[in-house]
């Protein structure tokens, strides 16, 4: 969610836009067949607020094909009007945060760096990817880029360093990703608590909610910061905790499906915002009708700037 209002119109019709020439060819494919494709809409209103969300079912599968009428959203509980919708492939910048830490040494360290780049080869040709090192510090060693092959040789250069400074890692690329437009996403996997980091979990979490990004925590092992869980849900991500390292890349290659297909929802507060307030509002989003065992993820709020 854009904390800066004013620009969101710019940023969500971007979104939209990019978004829509694949989604028609989509809706042309589907009315072959016979099928009834989602609708986008546009909007020239200058307050326009952005939310992406993620439908799975009870098996944790994604759900497509819902219409912006299956939706509701709601701002500080009042309902509003879904002006903007869209389904598709929406163009993605993505930080992807790779623990290196020594106690990562030997074939953790392996089998992460084997499925973080086969992350980054499951991203769309046009999104945009970076890659931190997290250790004592928060190292951009491959910079935002569509260049898979210098991040893939980053990665495979990375060697066992230092401690973990994860709630650093979180805030240094939070800022990286900040003045980028669109769709934003924060990956990033560590194998047990924060040890070194100046930042406070309070810090990290006013942090993410000042942010565009959907964040998507991994940890490995049994230790698991108790603030990742509500990173996620308060920006729309989702949380993992694997049992060691060889369970990674199918974790990786879910959120990467996931990030591939997502409902952008958009709306004209019914309470404009007014210039120069800073407040938080939240944000809910929920689905109409019956739907049974169906889940919406979607970031919890915003804040007016």
């Amino acid at each position: 969610m854009r904390r800066l209002i004013g620009a969101v119109t710019l940023a969500l019709c971007g979104s939209v836009a990019a978004a829509a020439a694949a989604q028609q060819q989509e809706q042309r494919q589907q009315a072959d067949q016979g099928q009834e494709g989602p609708l986008a809409t546009f909007s020239s209103q200058a307050q326009l607020v952005e939310v992406y969300a993620t439908v799975t079912d009870d098996k944790g599968e994604l759900v497509t094909g819902l219409r912006r009428n299956d939706f509701q959203v709601s701002e500080n509980n009042q309902l509003q009007n879904v002006e903007q919708f869209a389904f598709g492939e929406f163009p993605l910048t993505v930080a992807l945060g790779v623990d290196r830490s020594w106690s990562m040494a030997g074939k953790p360290l392996e089998l992460a760096k084997q499925a973080s780049k086969s992350f980054l080869n499951q991203l769309k040709t046009g999104d945009r990817s970076m890659v931190v090192a997290i250790s004592s510090t928060a190292d951009v060693i491959a910079p935002l880029s569509a260049d898979r092959f210098n991040q893939a040789r980053a990665i495979s250069a990375l060697d066992p360093w230092s401690t973990t400074a994860l709630r650093d890692a979180i805030i240094a690329s939070l800022d990286r990703l900040e003045r980028e437009p669109g769709r934003q996403a924060l990956v990033l996997f560590s194998d047990g608590n924060d040890r070194y980091s100046a930042a406070t979990e309070a810090e990290v979490i006013a942090r993410a909610r000042g942010s565009n990004a959907l964040i998507y925590p991994i940890t490995i092992g049994k230790e698991r910061p108790s603030f990742l869980p509500e990173l996620a849900v308060l920006t729309g991500g989702r949380t993992f905790i694997l049992k060691d390292a060889t369970e990674l890349e199918k974790t990786l290659s879910t959120i990467a499906r996931e990030l591939r297909y997502q409902y952008l929802l958009g709306y004209a507060p019914s309470d404009p915002i007014q210039e120069g307030t800073h407040e938080w509002r939240s944000i809910r989003v929920t689905l109409t009708g019956n739907h049974p065992g169906l889940r919406v993820r979607a970031r919890d709020g915003y804040t007016t700037d």
